[in-house]
């Protein structure tokens, strides 16, 4: 007889089944499998009031009903029209969704090849998702694009065919050339470009304006900031290349040897992030450009494309899959030095090291980031599906 605690955890990951076009990949199995490992975590390190039952549970674009999708775009598109709290720092900022990539943009180097790449990413994840709660009525939490489901047609999947259930479709086609992947050995010096470069023109964001940046530009001829550090105000079109090229590094096998065969923090990151002069893109990299376009594909100002925010949900989803495996010991295994690449050298990282959000949240340590099941105080308390 299967005890009621048991069946909670195995009902956790019963909307994997129930799909429909997309079964469960490797990884979903690997997570599914995992959850006895949780289950018997927290029976020894109770979380108060965050258990399984509690916790929140963020889901895969497609496994939304339509109606819930709406629901989602709806509260992005609210906190495109909601004024600014940072236009004192950046004039160019015009909404609440312009805070987040102000953030982005004051950080990106901080943030990036660093020990704050994963817990950084993870608060300023979880605290969008609350903009939209709060803010915006959102009801739902925040989805992740799984990668993989999507990986050999993104340009006519759920997230990106255009309909009015998705994030939008591909932009215009205007010739271009593709990403160069500097450091990277030829052919995987660039990835080859998509069909598209020109402004999106179907979907719920073919109207949306991007005011800030650039300046890491994919797509050349972009009008130049009228501020050095891009935080002036530039309005032009919402621009992608949805590239099927990039999207081959994202595929489930890549996910899933990353999560097995990196046993510590160093090199969970650093195959992640990717290994330019190996010739390997990574799954970050591989996801940022799968969008591509202007802001997707500029790394200071990606989160300017609503995409972002269901591709570092996938992020987040990844590395916790990962820590599962062994809660006792990745729950406090950090890595990498204070600055990206360590340029200019710097300390390793602790579990001391502040976290923050510029204008929008007060700082948090990088221990209370470790564990989406009590973090913060219990205000992380959520799982993925």
């Amino acid at each position: 007889m299967i005890s009621n605690s048991l069946w909670t955890a195995l009902a956790i990951f019963g909307g994997l089944a129930a799909a429909g076009t997309y079964p469960p990949d490797v990884v979903d199995k690997l997570a599914q499998d995992s959850m006895s490992k949780v289950k018997d975590w927290l029976a020894k390190n109770p979380q108060g009031e965050c258990t399984l039952e509690t916790a929140i549970r963020r889901k895969e674009w497609s496994d939304l009903t339509p109606a819930q999708r709406k629901e989602y775009i709806a509260a992005v598109l609210c906190l495109q029209n909601t004024p600014s709290k940072t236009s004192s720092q950046a004039p160019g900022a015009k909404s609440r969704f312009d805070d987040y990539v102000v953030v982005h943009v004051q950080q990106t180097q901080r943030n990036h090849g660093s020990t704050f790449f994963l817990p950084w990413h993870r608060l300023y994840v979880w605290h969008y998702e609350q903009a939209l709660r709060n803010e915006c009525g959102y009801t739902g939490y925040q989805p992740y694009w799984n990668w993989d489901r999507y990986a050999k047609d993104p340009l006519n999947s759920p997230l990106f065919d255009g309909s009015d259930t998705s994030l939008g479709g591909d932009g215009l086609p205007v010739p271009h050339p593709g990403i160069s992947m500097m450091g990277a050995p030829k052919p995987y010096d660039v990835i080859p470009p998509g069909n598209g470069g020109g402004c999106v023109t179907t979907g719920p964001f073919k109207d949306m304006k991007v005011n800030l940046g650039p300046l890491a530009p994919s797509l050349p001829n972009l009008p130049r900031n009228p501020r050095a550090d891009g935080l002036g105000h530039n309005p032009r079109c919402l621009k992608r290349d949805i590239n099927k090229n990039s999207a081959a590094v994202t595929t489930a096998n890549y996910t899933y040897d990353l999560i097995t065969n990196n046993n510590n923090m160093y090199w969970f990151q650093t195959v992640m992030e990717g290994q330019f002069q190996q010739g390997k893109w990574g799954v970050h990299s591989g996801g940022h450009y799968t969008v591509s376009g202007d802001p997707a594909g500029d790394f200071y100002i990606s989160p300017g494309d609503p995409a972002f925010w269901l591709h570092h949900t996938m992020i987040d989803r990844v590395w916790w899959i990962w820590q599962i495996q062994n809660l006792d010991k990745r729950l406090t295994d950090l890595s990498h030095t204070l600055t990206m690449m360590n340029f200019p050298p710097s300390r390793n990282g602790t579990l001391e090291d502040v976290n923050n959000l510029g204008l929008l949240y007060e700082d948090v340590k990088t221990k209370d980031l470790m564990s989406t099941l009590g973090g913060m105080g219990g205000k992380l308390c959520y799982i993925y599906e």
